[in-house]
């Protein structure tokens, strides 16, 4: 296992020392070759990350934790130079469709005035859809206004409706006030007539008994 680590640690030195020539961009540099180069390093440490993970778990018990952090840091290292390598590939794609770019603009054949259709016409377009973003923006905001008005009209109309729903619930209140009073006067008069009634038929048996 101690072979098989010193030989990945020593690939991603000399992976680390490939990005450093890259960087440097020396004259006759063979900039397909180190990429290629470089590709191959990377994978061939991330092979041997794989089997010392293997090697780790056969290995003595109180040697495994120390041996699973120096893979770890081998595994950390590869990453590292992955994301290196992403970062400068796109560098050279950006590059490169930047320079494809102003070669096309270089070699752009322009004719007389009366074939004229190149960036005059891209101008024209933006400028057109410009204008109509406007127009849009206008009417949304006279979208938006109208409805702001009418969420106005609908609070009045709420404002008249609430008004008129307190107005009726006072009178019920009213009304019902009303009703318990005259409900109480005919229960008050219901009283006195029985209590008339009673009090004649009183008033009937003792002239009775009297003139008997």
């Amino acid at each position: 296992m101690e072979t098989l680590y010193h030989q990945t640690n020593k690939l991603v030195q000399e992976t680390q020392h490939l990005f450093s020539q890259l960087e440097k961009r020396t004259p006759n540099l063979d900039v397909k070759d180190i990429e290629t180069n470089i590709k191959s390093k990377i994978n061939l440490i991330n092979s041997n990350c794989e089997r010392l993970d293997i090697l780790c778990l056969k290995g003595p018990i109180y040697q495994r934790q120390n041996a699973k952090m120096r893979v770890d840091q081998l595994k950390y290292d590869s990453r590292h130079l992955t994301a290196a390598l992403n970062s400068w590939q796109n560098q050279m794609l950006k590059k490169q469709r930047e320079e494809a770019e102003r070669e096309a603009l270089l070699s752009r054949q322009f004719t007389t005035n009366d074939h004229i259709d190149i960036m005059i016409d891209h101008n024209a377009q933006h400028n057109s859809s410009l204008k109509n973003a406007l127009h849009g923006m206008d009417d949304l905001l006279q979208s938006g206004s109208s409805i702001l008005d009418s969420l106005r009209s609908q609070r009045i109309t709420l404002k008249g409706a609430h008004k008129k729903l307190i107005d009726i619930g006072n009178t019920l209140g009213l009304s019902n006030t009303t009703m318990r009073l005259i409900e109480n006067r005919t229960r008050q008069d219901g009283f006195i007539l029985v209590g008339g009634m009673l009090f004649t038929c009183v008033v009937i048996i003792l002239v009775i008994i009297y003139l008997a």
